[in-house]
């Protein structure tokens, strides 16, 4: 536990006082330590099994990319394989996760108020230059701030260079001594950009570093021979994504693409043990819904970015195979450097559905000539 009192001898608002202790788990049956190995594969299989019970019952066969033809002719690993690989991959991640875990430092809380006030006093100097910057356009601040100052005094204190002589407040103690005091619109956009453009930027920095790391390596498996035959190549034995397939990988490729990746982008966006859930949680959602071989109208991860099922699904189709790497989030590389697909794709799943038909119905009939 640590305490602080912060005085100001300036014009300034005094920071208020604090004390930090331990922040409490998120879950008071469940250490923050352990939610953050469990938490990404529980939502993994909640998001896959919801997938699933569609899939098996046909619930949405509007919706489908595929059909279950598809499904049983042209993917060439069991779903015994895929789930084997899958938990396998979801250990090492587990693994990953607690070495992230074992190398953050604790947790405190109590903070806050400090640290939003030491946001309310930067906003309170950028005030500062305000009247120079309206001098540079031939505007007066001084003297409009001083006509305005009985009918908008908030205003005027703006003008001014951030001068609110009538905002104070009484310290705590027997003195009572009047001090300066923020503005509530200063507190205001001092939360905001605590409490929501910081971390906003935190998960922008990781999401885009994710999806660089996984679009550049991605590529790179598709470009190089030997890396596609001896890594990625199992990946793409599901010709037919389903969800809970979506790791389906070689253990070195699902280490070096997705746990590595969301690793490091953790770490490159100094995001906190919490923000790191959410992020680790949302990525396994998303590559699961990425996977899921449905466009459903109202799923919102199909509709936040076009880097959804549909465009995955191409590719890991062979004739678009060597476009759409971006993954899991945003599709701005494969805009910048030319490897989105462009065109209709109509006629060319249509005809993967009556291929797979036709077969399945072929094989039937053999059957049933050897029942015979």
């Amino acid at each position: 536990m640590a305490t602080n009192t912060t005085t100001s001898v300036t014009d300034l608002p005094p920071l208020p006082s604090y004390e930090v202790v331990v922040a409490p788990d998120l879950l008071s049956w469940l250490p923050d330590f352990y939610l953050s190995i469990l938490a990404p594969t529980i939502a993994y299989w909640v998001v896959s099994i919801f997938f699933h019970i569609i899939d098996t019952l046909d619930l949405f066969p509007q919706y489908r990319l595929h059909t279950p033809a598809e499904i049983a002719q042209r993917n060439k690993a069991t779903r015994y394989e895929v789930l084997r690989d899958v938990l396998f991959q979801q250990v090492i991640q587990a693994g990953m996760s607690f070495i992230l875990g074992m190398t953050d430092p604790p947790q405190y809380t109590g903070m806050e108020e400090y640290d939003v006030a030491v946001w309310a006093t930067r906003v309170r100097l950028a005030q500062r230059a305000l009247p120079a910057l309206l001098g540079v356009l031939g505007i007066n601040a001084a003297t409009i701030s001083k006509n305005m100052a009985v009918s908008h005094p908030l205003l005027a204190g703006v003008l001014a260079g951030g001068h609110y002589p009538f905002l104070t407040t009484g310290l705590a103690g027997p003195d009572g001594i009047s001090v300066p005091a923020f503005a509530s619109w200063e507190l205001l956009v001092a939360k905001a950009i605590y409490h929501v453009i910081i971390p906003a930027i935190q998960f922008f920095v990781a999401v885009t570093a994710l999806d660089t790391w996984q679009y550049f390596l991605h590529r790179l498996m598709h470009q190089n021979k030997w890396l596609y035959t001896t890594f990625h190549s199992r990946h793409h034995r599901l010709y037919v994504p389903y969800a809970y397939g979506a790791l389906y990988n070689h253990p070195f490729e699902g280490f070096l693409l997705d746990t590595l990746g969301a690793g490091l982008a953790y770490k490159i966006a100094f995001m906190t043990p919490r923000q790191g859930i959410v992020f680790w949680v949302m990525s396994s959602i998303k590559t699961v819904d990425d996977h899921c071989g449905y466009a459903l109208p109202w799923d919102p991860l199909q509709h936040i970015t076009s880097n959804n099922a549909a465009y995955h699904d191409i590719h890991h189709q062979s004739w678009g195979i060597k476009t759409n790497f971006a993954q899991p989030f945003f599709t701005f590389w494969d805009r910048l450097l030319g490897t989105m697909w462009h065109g209709d794709t109509s006629l060319k799943y249509e005809r993967s559905r009556t291929k797979a038909q036709e077969f399945l119905e072929a094989e039937a009939k053999k059957a049933s000539e050897k029942a015979q």
